[in-house]
């Protein structure tokens, strides 16, 4: 029996950037096509996917096609059309802000994400009255070691020094509060990372458990030197705890130059055998190295301001009351 009010069905829209799906469009929209028919998530939730958003990236291949057949074919199919290649982020934030659903799901459209999971990243999106819910694979992802093992790195090192959120579990199978969604899609700036954004406003983040499956019938669209580009923005909009660092930095660099130069000042008397000249030029060196980097501090301090007003990271988001919208409706509401 389901534990939602009666008659409640949860309204999903599904996101796919496309870049280069002529190959996979068609299968992918094979699987979502019985969900858009309604169905009962494993823990007894009623939903159904009411439009499947495929937002055109001006891949090299034919997807245009594939994409205006099958938005002649099936209702439920929203074609959204880039004027040029922006990359995938910008191409699922674009799908985003043209949905209409209580939950937005992105899928990528090489056949890697498994549109069935999505019913138990609902139930656990309500279970944990979560925000956003990231698929967490409980296999290996279908890439070389090395590919792994950086994407892994890259992502702790996001996580613990430039305070990217919770990026060990970034990934671009995702399930959102509409609202929420559709928010960052309208606040974000150019080039911000999706789930860096996600994490400013999400006020619960969780993962829910879900295979991984191989990447469809073509190569991946990420060469290492994307790969390594993409990590670069991740850490770019991650916030400004790295002009934080530099602060520190200097405030260190600037204290250490003033015992520094006290104790060059002490040697000078007591020892006696310095050669002239050489203790008052390191002081100089070490006091102006310090009030270089304090100062270095100070700037970075207002550009940090700069760079959230530039991100678009809001002050506040206003959405409704949790037991009004699609997180109220379960038997587990929390307050």
């Amino acid at each position: 029996m389901s534990s939602d009010s009666p008659g409640f069905v949860h309204r999903v829209s599904i996101v796919v950037p496309v870049y280069q799906g002529e190959r996979t469009l068609r299968g992918l929209l094979a699987e979502i096509q019985p969900l858009t028919e309604g169905f009962v998530t494993p823990a007894g939730h009623h939903a159904v996917v009411q439009e499947v958003v495929l937002a055109f990236d001006h891949g090299k291949d034919g997807s245009a096609s594939v994409i205006r057949q099958l938005a002649a074919e099936n209702a439920y199919v929203k074609p959204v059309w880039l004027s040029r290649n922006f990359g995938q982020h910008a191409a699922t934030l674009a799908g985003i802000a043209s949905s209409g659903g209580d939950w937005i799901a992105t899928v990528d459209e090489d056949g890697q994400h498994d549109p069935a999971a999505i019913g138990s990243m609902l139930d656990t999106a309500i279970h944990e009255q979560a925000d956003v819910v990231y698929a967490e694979p409980t296999n290996k992802p279908p890439h070389g070691y090395v590919r792994n093992w950086t994407s892994r790195t890259s992502k702790r090192l996001l996580e613990t020094v430039f305070g990217g959120g919770q990026a060990s579990h970034f990934n671009s199978f995702r399930l959102i509060l509409g609202e929420v969604g559709r928010s960052i899609a309208a606040y974000s700036g150019t080039g911000v990372y999706l789930d860096v954004a996600l994490s400013w406003v999400a006020g619960r983040i969780v993962t829910s458990p879900v295979a991984l499956r191989e990447e469809g019938d073509r190569r991946s669209g990420y060469s290492y030197r994307r790969l390594m580009a993409h990590f670069w923005r991740m850490i770019l909009t991650s916030g400004t705890r790295g002009l934080r660092i530099v602060t520190l930095l200097g405030v260190l660099f600037a204290a250490g130059g003033i015992v520094f130069a006290i104790y060059l000042t002490i040697t000078r008397f007591t020892v006696g055998d310095i050669p002239e000249g050489w203790t008052s030029q390191m002081v100089l060196t070490a006091l102006g190295t310090g009030a270089v980097l304090v100062a270095l501090g100070i700037i970075a301090e207002y550009l940090g301001v700069a760079v959230n007003m530039a991100l678009g990271k809001p002050s506040y988001l206003i959405v409704r009351d949790p037991k009004d919208g699609p997180l109220g409706r379960g038997d587990d509401l929390r307050p």
